[in-house]
């Protein structure tokens, strides 16, 4: 079965701490650095979800006006 494009599945692991390695592939895909700070969305239906950086950003310009962008830009 072909992969549909753009599309990515990942297995990981959780540590004793709850902790879980972004497997390289994704930090390389999604521009992941050591430091950057991600946003984790839970819902107890559908599950956790972890969107592209970029989307925070996105999601509190939305909600807090154009401010928002400008402090992410600094």
């Amino acid at each position: 079965m072909a992969k549909p494009k753009g599309k990515y599945a990942w297995t990981v692991k959780v540590g004793e701490k709850g902790q879980i390695v972004i497997p390289k592939e994704a930090r390389e895909i999604f521009k992941i650095s050591p430091g950057d700070t991600l946003i984790l969305l839970g819902d107890e239906k559908q599950g956790i979800a972890i969107p592209p950086k970029n989307m925070f950003t996105t999601l509190a310009s939305k909600i807090f006006g154009e401010s928002a962008r400008e402090v992410d830009d600094e």
